[in-house]
């Protein structure tokens, strides 16, 4: 991996880690009910390889820093690493406006079916997993959707000046 890439991937752990830790003072970023603002970021493998990396250290330095088990860390982190793939390979194999759009999907997708079965068996939570699956689904298309759709618009307007 270039310094150049290595560098990226650490700058989007942080801000990965930072916007995670603001939820988290909101109440936000664990449970039933989940508006990571950090999960806009998932967007960024469309632009840069090096965010898949960055994203998954930085899910997994967030579950450690806001108190997540052993297992959300290893399973939240995992989708989380799922949904930046999936995103990169849209990004490789779509090359339309399209992406922009189609990018928040792996995310969303991957974090609606994972999160929900972790807060059920792993925590424990009263609920089911339908219900949690509605609940942390619509959490995703709130960051991952709407926030992630921001994040792509704005930085392939500016993709020139971020140099991607």
């Amino acid at each position: 991996m270039k310094t150049k890439d290595l560098t990226r991937a650490v700058i989007i752990a942080a801000m990965y880690v930072v916007l995670t830790y603001i939820a988290n003072l909101f109440g936000l970023s664990n449970g039933v009910i989940q508006v990571r603002f950090s999960e806009a970021l998932t967007v960024l493998p469309l632009f840069t390889a090096s965010a898949v990396p960055g994203l998954f250290v930085g899910c997994i330095i967030s579950n450690l820093l806001t108190g997540a088990v052993v297992l959300d860390v290893i399973f939240g982190s995992l989708a989380t690493l799922a949904g930046a793939i999936g995103t990169y390979f849209i990004g490789r194999f779509i090359k339309s406006r399209a992406a922009l759009y189609l990018s928040p999907l792996p995310p969303i997708i991957a974090n609606t079916l994972v999160v929900p079965l972790v807060l059920r068996y792993v925590y424990q939570a009263e609920g089911t997993v339908p219900f949690f699956m509605l609940t942390v689904g619509a959490g995703e298309v709130i960051s991952c959707g709407l926030l992630g759709i921001v994040v792509a618009v704005t930085v392939e307007k500016n993709k020139n000046r971020l140099g991607l």
